[in-house]
């Protein structure tokens, strides 16, 4: 059975030129790998290619789980992800 505290929220945040997300924020499991949260931002855009970094510097390993970038990332226990549509930071 699913807990609150098995997941996480995502806060997607538009850099550059990218479009502004209808869902801003959304709810993933603790074990999602983060290579999820650029699959979903590919359909949201619908595009191919898009760039995302955590704390406006980084881009983390697809196969990084979500519940060790929040703890060593994350802002009140919420995980930040910028993305753009062409390189902005790093």
């Amino acid at each position: 059975m699913s807990t609150v505290d098995d997941k996480v929220v995502v806060v997607f945040r538009a850099a550059g030129s990218a479009p502004i997300l209808q869902q801003t924020k959304v709810k993933v499991s603790r074990d999602s790998k983060f290579s999820k949260l650029v699959i979903f931002l590919r359909k949201q855009l619908k595009t191919d290619s898009v760039f995302v970094y955590l704390r406006e510097a980084f881009t983390p390993c697809l196969d990084d789980d979500v519940s060790v970038l929040t703890k060593a990332y994350g802002i009140d226990g919420k995980l930040h992800v910028n993305y753009s549509l062409t390189p902005a930071w790093g």
